[in-house]
């Protein structure tokens, strides 16, 4: 066991991957902080894919079910975590970011909330990378923002709005009462203008069928709208995305 500080994010334990470019990136190459979940029953399951050579991925930091923290990939190795995966005018974002994995089942087994311990855990770290390697709060994302066509996770359970107050990532400015009023409003609504909108945002709009601009949408529900994530464009969701860019 040893501490990573600030004074000392948390203790932390090493269970390295073997999955990792060998080549170091300079410490200015790390603009990313990518959050993921595991998608696995428990955590022996998720540590032994993230740490089996056959299964080609990684991640920098773990976080267990009960919110302890393990060191899997040192912050200046590039993990194998994002895949194909793009943000704005970046691609293949391994080379610029840092993975966390977060325990959880995912979608395909029973999703579940994140306790209060993992968000502990990821608040404090978060902090830690945030200021180490000045990470703009802009570019705090989910595996479902840079690869909306592949990935749901971390999913409409994890706490996006609670992580803004920390001043970790962005979330919108309306207020509540004005989002339920826009839920139930019926509007006309341009789709190709939230279209441009979502593409200035950073999300990545090369689609070729009407299935695959769905699950954008629901990338972006799942994340700024996870009370109801159904793939439709909305004036709630318009004001929203709208919200977020004028707030940049």
């Amino acid at each position: 066991m040893f501490e990573i500080t600030q004074n000392n994010v948390e203790k932390m334990t090493l269970d390295y991957s073997p999955n990792f470019d060998l080549k170091k990136r300079d410490k200015k190459k790390i603009k990313y902080l990518i959050y993921h979940y595991t998608g696995m029953k428990n955590d022996k399951l998720a540590i032994r894919k993230l740490t089996s050579f056959n299964s080609k991925v990684s991640c920098h930091y773990y976080i267990s079910s009960s919110g302890k923290l393990i060191q899997m990939v040192p912050d200046l190795y590039i993990a194998w975590h994002a895949g194909e995966s793009s943000w704005k005018k970046d691609s293949s974002l391994n080379r610029k970011s840092i993975g966390i994995e977060i325990s959880n089942p995912g979608h395909y087994h029973e999703y579940k909330k994140f306790s209060k311990r993992q968000i502990k855990c990821l608040i404090k770290l978060s902090k830690f990378l945030i200021l180490k390697y000045k990470i703009d709060k802009n570019n705090i994302l989910g595996h479902s923002d840079i690869a909306p066509l592949r990935k749901l996770d971390p999913g409409e359970k994890f706490p996006w709005k609670i992580l803004s107050k920390k001043k970790i990532g962005i979330w919108h400015n309306i207020k509540l009462n004005k989002l339920k009023f826009y839920r139930k409003k019926k509007f006309k609504l341009n789709p190709n203008l939230f279209i441009k909108y979502l593409k200035k945002f950073g999300y990545n709009l090369r689609y070729s069928n009407s299935r695959e601009l769905i699950k954008i949408i629901k990338s972006f529900q799942s994340r700024f709208r996870p009370e109801l994530v159904d793939g439709k464009i909305d004036l709630e969701c318009f004001e929203i995305i709208k919200s977020l860019n004028n707030a940049e």
